[in-house]
């Protein structure tokens, strides 16, 4: 892992040096009227940061999750600065500021859709704080009865939401089993529960970041290029640490400290070259597409898609050729496989290159989902990522697969009865009970201890 920070800051030099390919946004008609006085004509340009500007932005959905087309937001900030942004098709706005401070974000409730109105009126002017080469959200949710308050909006549960939140539950699910399939076959062979996996997430994203925002690389070159490098880094880790800490027959326990030891070393290598702000991969404002009554990014759809077909072919290489069989035989019983001829060392360093690899595509498809990676945004997913593994049955593949989806739907659905991140809380919930109740997991084996 820390090769991997050593290797992204010399890549972060050697992007300095090299004139990013698109770097230089072209004045749009959002970023032509952002500075002076008065009142800018509306804009449906997006927004794109840089080291001289940032960008205030949001969405405005109807009261059934559908875009809310044609609604001015009005941003007014220092020096008399003014701009109004109308929504895009997508029910996406965006107004470029070329100067850092407390800006006021308004919502027009007269150029609301008919029958539509804001799901709290007293929200519609609201108080933001920019900064330069970064992006401030603000998504407004409006309602079909006026007079709503937000807390009616988020708490009340029908058939729309629920649907909305079980698909992103299924991409979350989705995203999650490409780390979590690696973490739990390295559990499988080396018997290690790594703490530091979270970093090589955290590690895809912000790779993803340097390659396709600052060198302006295709998204797909960049996904591949990443993907490499993440299992790289992985071949790496197991040759430099985990092999020689095996040889010297170093307890588990003290393996587990060392694990922990590294994340932390990494997470402050991340924020040290990465800085601590959220970087996004692209730029541009996501495209949504409608389909079946749920509205999600056309980035969403193709990571989920991706992530179906990895993780479709890693189970069959596990299942149907001779290495794979090798794997899951090391897993079952590493004694044993040695004792059948099969090389566990060379079993085990290419787990740990798999596990990197998948964890790193996991990196890039989240950054694209979540629009955006920071350098703890795979600590924050490890909790998740354990009780994935927990729930399927620890040190098998297919355990995780089936665990990460029930544990995303579980936290997506959860939405809907909890505010914000509280959702997170949930899966701390479902592992608890896992252990209390069946600590092997769904697919894992009970065994006698002692």
């Amino acid at each position: 892992m820390l090769v991997a920070a050593f290797l992204a800051t010399f890549l972060i030099d050697w992007a300095a040096t090299v004139p990013a390919i698109g770097a230089t946004a072209t004045p749009s008609a959002s970023s032509s009227a952002s500075t002076g006085t008065g009142s800018a004509p509306a804009s449906t340009q997006p927004c794109t940061v840089s080291p001289t500007n940032g960008c205030i932005q949001g969405t405005i959905t109807d009261s059934t999750r559908k875009p809310a087309v044609g609604v001015a937001v009005v941003v007014a900030g220092p020096a008399g600065f003014q701009q109004t942004a109308t929504t895009s098709p997508t029910g996406r706005w965006s107004v470029r500021v070329d100067t850092a401070g407390t800006y006021t974000v308004s919502v027009d409730q007269s150029s609301l859709p008919k029958g539509q109105y804001l799901t709290n009126a007293a929200d519609a002017k609201r108080t933001v704080q920019a900064t330069l080469n970064a992006n401030v959200g603000q998504i407004f949710q409006l309602s079909d009865q006026k007079g709503a308050t937000t807390t009616d909006a988020s708490t009340g549960v029908t058939a729309a939401r629920a649907w909305q939140q079980f698909a992103s539950g299924i991409r979350l699910g989705l995203l999650i089993a490409l780390a979590s399939v690696g973490l739990s076959l390295i559990y499988g062979t080396t018997g290690l529960s790594s703490f530091s996996h979270g970093e090589q997430v955290t590690l895809g994203g912000l790779l993803a970041y340097l390659f396709a925002n600052q060198l302006g690389w295709n998204i797909w070159l960049t996904g591949i290029v990443v993907t490499l490098l993440c299992a790289l880094t992985g071949y790496l880790q197991d040759a430099v640490i985990w092999r020689p800490l095996r040889r010297r027959r170093i307890s588990l326990t003290q393996l587990m400290i060392v694990t922990i030891g590294l994340s932390i070393a990494a997470q402050y290598a991340f924020q040290y070259v990465f800085g601590a702000s959220t970087v996004r991969i692209q730029q541009g404002n996501p495209e949504t597409i409608a389909f079946a009554g749920i509205t999600l990014t056309v980035q969403s759809y193709v990571a989920m898609a991706i992530a179906l077909i990895v993780l479709v072919g890693t189970g069959l290489f596990l299942a149907k050729t001779r290495f794979g069989r090798a794997t899951r035989a090391v897993s079952d019983n590493p004694a044993l496989a040695s004792a059948s001829g099969i090389d566990v060392d060379r079993v085990i360093r290419f787990v740990w290159t798999l596990a990197a690899g998948l964890a790193g595509l996991s990196g890039v498809m989240l950054g694209l989902v979540l629009n955006g990676v920071n350098w703890q945004t795979g600590l924050q997913l490890l909790l998740l990522m354990f009780a994935s593994v927990t729930l399927g049955g620890l040190g098998t593949a297919y355990g995780a697969l089936v665990g990460s989806m029930i544990i995303g739907i579980v936290v997506e659905l959860t939405n809907l009865v909890l505010p914000g991140d509280f959702k997170y809380a949930t899966a701390l919930v479902i592992l608890i009970l896992i252990l209390l109740f069946r600590p092997q997991g769904i697919f894992g084996r009970a065994e006698r201890i002692g």
